[in-house]
This record gives structure tokens, sequence and C-alpha cells, in this order.
């Protein structure tokens, strides 16, 4: 990427979309509209003002629309826009990838963890 103003920008819009909790909005988004209870329950491990932050800043970003029903009690639900709509494939790929790959992670993981203790070990013996 070009370290250009239009490079930075692009990177900011990276960020956003890359960190950890709005793929998995996005991907869920693009099965359709959901409440936010719905997105709270179906995303493990997410606190409720977490999902509040990266739904608004996907809504800023222009990425989720917003919509309150006038009832009691209000009833908000989020969808993707046209334009968010675009990342679902980049988010479904990315999402599916991960899950894919668990096992191979967790053992990569495993494998370098106890590589590092062995390290840690010689540095501790030396």
């Amino acid at each position: 990427m070009e370290h250009t103003v239009a490079g930075c920008r692009a990177r900011e819009i990276l960020d956003r979309i890359g960190d950890k909790w709005s793929l998995l909005v996005i991907a869920l988004l693009g099965e359709g509209t959901k409440r936010f209870t719905e997105l709270k329950r179906e995303i493990d491990g997410i606190s409720q003002r977490m999902l509040t932050v990266t739904l608004r800043g996907l809504e800023r970003d222009g990425i989720v629309i917003r919509t309150v029903y006038p009832v009691v009690p209000p009833r908000v639900e989020y969808t993707l826009t046209p334009m968010g709509a675009t990342l679902m494939d980049a988010a479904g790929t990315l999402v599916a990838w991960a899950e894919d790959h668990l096992v191979q992670i967790d053992t990569a993981r495993a494998d370098y963890d106890a590589r590092q203790n062995d390290v840690q070990a010689e540095d501790v013996r030396s």
C-alpha cells in the first residue's frame, strides 16, 4: 500500500472492518436484518458495550443501517447498507477460512508455545 493520504485513509477503514468484532457482525448481517439481542446472542464473548461500539462505528462508516421502531419497548434492527453488502464475499471468506482452520491454528499455537517455553527454560539455565 502506498504511503499516501489515500493509503492512510484506506488503512483507517481496514482497521474498522478488520477489528475483533466487525467481520463477525458483517457476516451475521449478511444473513439478513437482525436485532441487537440476536447479534449479542450469536457472537460469543462480545459485551453489550463492545457490540454497541462496533455497530456505531459500522453505522458511521455507512456499512450498517440502524432502524428504531417507535414501540414500547423500542425495537432496534440492524441491516447492511448496499455498500456494506459488497463486503459479504470478503467477510464471509475470512470467517469461513478461520472456522475451517481452527484445529490447524490451535496446533500451530500449541507448538509455538511449547518451543517458546523450551527457549525460556534454556535461557534460565544459561
